[in-house]
């Protein structure tokens, strides 16, 4: 394991995910503010470990595994706190849609990974606007009060389903561009795992 720059700032982002569980469910004035801090301090270490790792030539394949899943933790339990707090539908929805692809699209990744044509799903740009947006959203959502007589809740809700439409757009991108691989690989026994 390489302990570079870019990858103690994704372990500082994972060691984040439980700070932000409990000062979000802290049961005191100043707990969403806390939180909003906390989770935009993760979303700007997403962006700067990436970029140094890039500028410093400090990429690593650790460094590749452990930046999305950092991510990927980090918005699922973010999305399950506000969906705890906002028990309906409404939040459900776009939460249920963006954590659904997530897992569906890291499991496709594994899958191209293991058949060596993992390059096959990288990263595109639709992802990284989807990114964005739920990342702005998520703030937004815990903050929660008027910012600059902004309604927070109102955008912060629009941002989501946005991002949820982009999530589920870059999926069908991610299937569509694995489909060629996928339909010629050899089919197994119905008795094999």
């Amino acid at each position: 394991m390489d302990m570079n720059v870019p990858n103690s700032l994704t372990l500082a982002r994972i060691a984040m995910i439980p700070i932000f569980g409990l000062v979000f469910f802290l049961p005191v004035e100043w707990s969403n503010l806390a939180a909003a801090v906390i989770f935009a301090l993760a979303a700007v270490t997403d962006w700067l470990d990436g970029w140094l790792a890039r500028r410093l030539g400090q990429t690593s394949a650790f460094g590749a595994f452990l930046d999305p899943v950092a991510d990927k933790l980090m918005v699922a339990v973010a999305l399950v706190a506000l969906v705890t707090e906002n028990p309906s539908a409404f939040f459900a929805l776009p939460a249920a849609v963006i954590i659904g692809r997530e897992i569906a699209v890291s499991a496709l990744r594994e899958w191209m990974a293991e058949l060596g044509k993992r390059a096959t799903v990288a990263v595109n740009v639709i992802g990284k606007f989807k990114t964005g947006a739920q990342m702005i959203a998520i703030i937004l959502l815990v903050y929660g009060a008027p910012l600059l007589g902004l309604p927070t809740v109102a955008l912060g809700m629009l941002l989501l389903y946005a991002a949820a439409g982009l999530t589920l757009w870059s999926m069908i991108v991610y299937l569509r561009a694995a489909w060629v691989v996928l339909v010629a690989e050899p089919r197994h026994d119905a008795g094999q795992t």
